[in-house]
């Protein structure tokens, strides 16, 4: 029977030492002992401890930029308002800004975070009985658009965009409009989140530029 490594190589992060022996956890929770393990499966680990190091490091850093980047258009806002008693920014907390020369910008903006009640039930009714009695006089891409829009993905969500497409078709139909009606009255706004981005451009008539940053689920 080999006896256990005393001694752990050194980028052998995960290994733990119990009585001077070193072992490491698999898959399923059970103690390996560190010299049964394959050179490859050591190496795997190292690697992806690396990574998910450096990759930790950076979420925080971003997470940290994202709170300090609020917080500075913030204080903007809020020193504008009181130097001038005017409220700085669209509607729903939208702002822009940029420097003086016009070269960088800044953009926060709100989105609403949207779900459906049971009158989305209704509105599929009423739609799917407006293309049965259109019959053959309804368009193949209307039938397509209609299926397209109220076919739940693998996350179980509702198609949105289509659905909101679905409300901008003009169609002169009584109990169409009953239809987008019911759509109109199951669209709930459940929260919002706030999105901030950045872009630069070489010259005031050069294109923008987006400075990506994912800070979306920092």
């Amino acid at each position: 029977m080999s006896e256990t490594t005393t001694t752990p190589p050194a980028e052998t992060a995960g290994a733990i030492d119990i009585a001077g022996s070193y072992f490491m956890r698999d898959g399923s929770g059970r103690l390996v002992p560190l010299d049964l393990i394959k050179p490859q499966h050591l190496l795997e680990d190292q690697t992806v401890r690396k990574i998910i190091g450096y990759a930790q490091n950076l979420s925080d850093q971003i997470s940290r930029f994202r709170g300090h980047t609020f917080d500075d258009v913030a204080s903007f806002s809020e020193l504008i308002a009181e130097q001038y008693q005017a409220k700085v920014g669209g509607k729903k907390g939208n702002i822009t800004l940029t420097t003086y020369d016009g070269l960088f910008k800044v953009i926060v903006q709100v989105a609403d975070q949207l779900a459906f009640g049971p009158e989305l039930q209704v509105a599929k009714a009423l739609v799917d009985e407006c293309i049965t009695a259109w019959s053959d006089g309804a368009r193949t891409e209307i039938r397509a658009l209609v299926e397209h829009a109220f076919q739940v993905d693998k996350e179980g969500q509702i198609n949105r965009a289509a659905l909101f497409q679905l409300r901008r078709l003009d169609i002169d139909d009584e109990q169409w409009r009953s239809a987008m009606a019911a759509l109109g009255d199951a669209i709930r706004v459940v929260g919002s989140k706030q999105y901030v981005r950045f872009y630069r451009r070489e010259s005031c008539t050069a294109p923008w530029q987006p400075i990506t940053i994912d800070l979306a689920a920092a």
